[in-house]
């Protein structure tokens, strides 16, 4: 089977990385040609672009950051939809509107071209190491064709239902993790605010109800002042938007997202948008005057 590859940034170049490992052979483009290059020297092909790709492969993978970029890459001029027919299968990796993957989707099937939405969580460290979590919307024969392919990023690969649901699953994801990162944020400075070590609260509670692998992975980040990106607060806020839109086009509120991502307004307006989202915390840093950084 032959793999076309488009978007190989953070997350798309270690991904890309492992469908070589698997022994595919793999067609890549991106506008970092430095990418290319790398991939490039590992054994890949570079492709010009989503048209000429679609020419020379069975399925093309997007991992690309927001739905315009899906479109484009997809519908635009030189993409996919230019040469790409029946035989032509696109995996969107992105994490997108639901709404919008299947409007893309009903404009690629018009040219015969099955598509599926499987986004990804993990973050970079999960990239590299192969074991993200995979959560895919489409044709369920589709989804069965591709699910070894997927298995070779991934260490857990889901169905969860028609076109539109990977993203779905993907925004509810978002909405847990952004509202649990705020909690432990909240909960470790009301524990340093009231004159107990945040740490030792954190070893306290983290086998009880409130643990979680949310809270594993931030919390020690938090704790050392460590707010170097596996996933960028920018990205977050792509996220939510994406789940802020999704949720009023099916009139429903959702008080807990909308709130977090006011919070990471307030990070970006103080040019955090780059951290990781542990960076949360300097939130309530700013509003309580305390730190729970180890001195």
């Amino acid at each position: 089977m032959k793999v076309g590859f488009i978007g190989l940034g953070i997350m798309g170049k270690p991904m890309a990385k492992n469908i070589l490992k698997a022994g595919y052979e793999l067609i890549v483009n991106d506008f970092n040609k430095d990418a290319v290059a790398e991939l490039v020297a590992l054994g890949a092909e570079a492709g010009e672009n989503g048209a000429d790709i679609a020419t020379k492969v069975d399925v093309i993978i997007t991992m690309v950051p927001n739905s315009p970029h899906v479109r484009a890459v997809c519908l635009g001029e030189g993409g996919i939809a230019e040469t790409g027919g029946e035989n032509t299968v696109v995996i969107d990796m992105s994490s997108i509107d639901p709404v919008e993957s299947k409007k893309i989707a009903a404009e690629l099937e018009k040219k015969g071209i099955d598509m599926l939405d499987c986004p990804v969580s993990g973050g970079e460290p999960k990239a590299i190491d192969g074991t993200l979590s995979v959560m895919c919307g489409g044709k369920k024969e589709t989804w069965d064709k591709y699910y070894d392919l997927l298995c070779t990023m991934a260490g857990s690969v889901v169905y969860v239902g028609p076109i539109g649901s990977g993203n779905v699953a993907k925004l509810a994801n978002q909405m847990i993790v952004a509202t649990n990162i705020g909690a432990v944020a909240e909960a470790l400075t009301f524990a340093k605010k009231a004159g107990t070590d945040p740490e030792l609260v954190y070893q306290a509670i983290r086998g009880g109800l409130a643990g979680s692998t949310v809270m594993d992975a931030k919390a020690p980040m938090m704790l050392e002042g460590n707010y170097n990106p596996g996933f960028r607060i920018d990205l977050h806020i792509k996220d939510m938007t994406n789940v802020l839109n999704a949720a009023h086009a099916i009139n429903m509120p959702v008080p807990l997202a909308a709130h977090m991502m006011e919070v990471m307004q307030e990070l970006k307006n103080h040019d955090e948008g780059g951290c990781d989202h542990d960076d949360i915390v300097r939130y309530y840093e700013r509003m309580t005057g305390v730190s729970i950084v180890k001195k």
